[in-house]
């Protein structure tokens, strides 16, 4: 969603009160966003925020189950008792003594056998392993599922959800196109020349917007957001213009819009 937006760290981190650093590390995957990153980012890109909230709910959910497992240890073994003294085995178990005049036979021990099965917590450590795999398996394939629900949701669908339609309703701007000691204003930001770029949003974006469709070049809607539609027509403004297209309105570009 930010690199189909054209968006940089420092758009998101001017956008949506979440630092660049912070960005860095939730696209990055160290860090799990908050929620409310979450919907900042889908407002942005103007893309449905519902979907994005499942797979959030899911990723939370694995975290905490990842790390219950990891803090869970298997017992651990005993070695079985020996004699502190170190004497043999009573005579019941040795057989009859050798008499006192001969040589000294040495002892038979009686001894278990040697186990040959599997050491004991082998099995639950290959069961938590099964156990882990299998979960990931099924948070992809749940994960490719939301993916495709959200790809399929008709845009009716989802301009009933009420968070969105409350989130993504931007405020109305009218243009009132007058020249003044020959330059151009529109009346909304009071004849600022405020550096802006992709991403920023306000009454000097609304600004740019009226002049740019003064000039015969449509924005798309006069809403105080810099977006694609707004950057196309910067571009195309710039290039007719003879400046530098870099789609940033900066003192040149303000001056050649006021004209």
């Amino acid at each position: 969603m930010k690199d189909r937006g054209e968006l940089t760290m420092r758009h998101l981190a001017a956008k949506t009160g979440y630092s660049a650093k912070s960005w860095e590390r939730y696209l990055g995957g160290t860090t799990l966003p908050p929620r409310e990153a979450v919907e900042a980012l889908a407002r942005l890109t103007g893309d449905d925020p519902v979907p994005l909230f499942a797979l959030h709910e899911i990723a939370t959910d694995a975290r905490n189950g990842r790390r219950a497992r990891t803090g869970a240890q298997p017992p651990e073994r005993t070695p079985e008792a020996e004699p502190e003294d170190g004497r043999e085995q009573p005579a019941s178990l040795t057989g009859p003594a050798a008499p006192h005049s001969g040589p000294r036979t040495p002892p038979i021990v009686l001894t278990a056998p040697a186990a040959t099965g599997p050491a004991p917590g082998r099995f639950p450590r290959i069961a938590l392993t099964a156990g882990v795999a299998a979960l990931a398996v099924a948070l992809l394939a749940v994960l490719l599922l939301m993916l495709r629900l959200g790809e399929d949701v008709p845009p009716a669908a989802a301009a009933a959800q009420p968070r969105t339609t409350a989130a993504s309703t931007p405020p109305s701007y009218t243009c009132r196109i007058a020249r003044s000691d020959g330059r151009w204003s529109a009346g909304i930001n009071n004849g600022r020349n405020t550096e802006i770029y992709y991403g920023a949003t306000g009454a000097d974006v609304a600004e740019a917007q009226c002049l740019l469709r003064r000039a015969g070049i449509s924005p798309g809607g006069i809403d105080g957001m810099f977006g694609p539609l707004t950057l196309r027509a910067v571009k195309t403004f710039q290039q007719r213009a003879g400046l530098v297209v870099d789609g940033m309105l900066g003192p040149r570009s303000w001056k050649a819009l006021r004209g």
